[in-house]
């Protein structure tokens, strides 16, 4: 899409999200500026060497200045920070953004310093791996993947259409919600499974009648699917569970009666409520194949070329 362009982009935040952005701002000729910003200046130093920006800045709100887009990609538990540092550098008429994978508490923290002459538009790119840091990104990370504007209600519509029109042009398909009613279906398509994957690695850490050689050498059984969720940045995950702690427990909740119901029909032989609830949920994988959301191949069809920087 050549009809977006901006004069030049702030990212803020350089880890994979911000730097596979910085990848198909380049690759798209998306911008005729990229000033980077991050906290720690050894990251920063790496952005420089893999050419993510055309300017690199220590301090965020030096990096905003005369930005007409800004993206921070931040830990959800340091965006009202970052929002506050940021403040006073923002130019009238820019969209400020962020992908953070809550919503509710990203408006709470974010709103409350956006100058009343700036657009402030909260998003979430539905899109990941494993690897963090400037060296994870690369250019394709948001083809085909959905990316969710939660627009407050008094955004401005062309603002909005711009920055769908940005996603849309880096290759994601562009819905919109509230902020609640994000933070409801990300709890349980994206934070319980991490959840419940951290915790089962954790389990299998723990265990004492089963050695940890192994646990490695059998775990293409299952097991090596989970490490795959559960090698995910720690900080963001933490962040994730403190600020959408509210939905979190709700579908902890239901999962911990699910997980009830199927303990008894295990200890009772209940064949056919097994068998039931094993054909409803291969109904739910074909569904997300058929919507381009991964592939029937092995490995979440996820290949190691496709983790490289492009």
């Amino acid at each position: 899409m050549n009809d977006v362009h901006f004069k030049k982009i702030a990212l803020i935040g350089i880890g994979l999200i911000g730097s596979s952005i910085a990848h198909a701002v380049k690759a798209r000729g998306l911008a005729d500026e990229v000033a980077i910003s991050t906290r720690s200046p050894a990251t920063l130093k790496r952005a420089g060497e893999l050419g993510l920006g055309t300017s690199y800045h220590d301090r965020a709100v030096d990096a905003v200045r005369d930005a007409d887009l800004v993206i921070v990609s931040v830990p959800v538990g340091a965006s009202g920070a970052v929002a506050a540092e940021i403040a006073p550098g923002l130019k009238p008429g820019a969209i400020v953004s962020d992908v953070g994978s809550t919503k509710s508490s990203v408006v709470a923290q974010m709103a409350p310093h956006m100058p009343a002459e700036v657009h402030f538009i909260p998003g979430h790119p539905v899109a990941g791996t494993e690897h963090s840091g400037p060296d994870a990104g690369f250019a394709t990370l948001f083809e085909g993947r959905w990316t969710i504007l939660t627009p407050l209600p008094d955004a401005d519509p062309a603002a909005v259409a711009r920055l769908r029109a940005f996603w849309e042009a880096v290759g994601s398909k562009v819905e919109e919600m509230d902020a609640a009613h994000h933070d409801k279906v990300l709890a349980i398509v994206s934070h319980l499974p991490h959840i419940i994957a951290y915790n089962i690695v954790g389990t299998a850490e723990d265990l004492e009648t089963v050695t940890e050689s192994e646990v490695i050498k059998y775990s293409a059984s299952g097991f090596r699917d989970f490490t795959r969720l559960a090698a995910s940045d720690p900080v963001m995950w933490r962040d994730v569970c403190l600020h959408n702690k509210e939905a979190i427990l709700e579908m902890l909740a239901r999962f911990s009666e699910d997980l009830a119901y199927l303990q008894r029909a295990i200890r009772w032989g209940e064949g056919d409520k097994l068998f039931d609830l094993f054909t409803r949920t291969r109904a739910i994988r074909r569904s997300i194949i058929e919507a381009g959301q991964d592939t029937a191949e092995p490995d979440f069809g996820r290949h190691a070329a496709e983790q490289k920087p492009a």
